[in-house]
């Protein structure tokens, strides 16, 4: 999947600005928020919020943070969240996928549909993008440099791998959506750690742009992103190196 080795790279980049941001804690609070009130605030029998809790850890987020969002779940002071999404194009046929956690869904979708306006996008409807983006887990975990490479992949393949990455100190395990949960398991029992675990949109046809066109749509999935209601933006672009050191 070396289109997906595209995708995983600029991920990359695009974690580490958002974090220099201060963004991040702020969408992992609101994932543990919608994580215990689904499925109740005890991690042992909600496996969301489990996720959550690791998440949020990866992301070395203080552990009173993380216990005081469930708590507020459990007292009922935590705000009432939706969970929605939004699909559209951005400049030069770029596709865009939008998920957002929000309290005010008139104004997420008004915010969102601004950003497209302004920077030559146009939002569209709900299903647009489902013959663009496959529903994938995505498992990224730190590389140890005593690691056996050809041996790892084999147990990550023997536990539903469909494809393991070793990229700029990371290794990037995908898997199907169903087995998303077998393979967390299985990367528990290998003694691994997951940084970030979770299930993505990976884009299955890519858009090559040149420099100028490039700068105009990150300009538009940097304000999304930027918008404290969005949580996760998933593209098609694929990047050269020189656009992907430009971020």
């Amino acid at each position: 999947m070396s289109g997906h080795s595209k995708w995983s790279t600029i991920k990359h980049k695009k974690g580490a600005l958002d974090k220099k941001r201060g963004k991040i804690f702020t969408k992992l609070i609101k994932e543990i928020t919608v994580a215990a009130k689904e499925g109740g605030a005890d991690p042992d029998s909600n496996p969301r919020l489990r996720l959550a809790i690791q998440n949020a850890k990866g992301k070395n987020m203080p552990k009173d943070t993380i216990e005081r969002a469930i708590k507020k779940v459990a007292g009922g002071d935590a705000a009432d969240y939706s969970e929605v999404t939004y699909e559209g194009y951005g400049p030069k046929g770029v596709a865009i996928f939008i998920e957002c956690t929000t309290d005010n869904i008139k104004r997420t979708v008004a915010d969102v549909r601004s950003y497209f306006n302004k920077y030559g996008g146009s939002l569209g409807t709900n299903g647009s993008l489902e013959f663009i983006f496959d529903r994938k887990g995505v498992f990224t975990i730190e590389m140890d440099e005593n690691m056996d490479e050809d041996e790892l992949t084999l147990e990550l393949i023997d536990g539903g791998a469909e494809d393991v990455e070793f990229d700029n100190g990371f290794i990037t395990v995908t898997c199907s959506m169903e087995d998303f949960g077998n393979m967390n398991a299985k990367i528990e029992e290998l003694g691994l750690k997951a940084d970030n675990a979770e299930l993505q949109r990976i884009p299955t046809t890519f858009v090559k742009l040149d420099d100028e066109s490039f700068a105009q749509v990150m300009k538009l999935i940097d304000t999304l992103e930027d918008n404290d209601d969005v949580q996760k933006v998933y593209h098609n672009i694929e990047a050269t190196d020189s656009q992907m050191d430009s971020i």
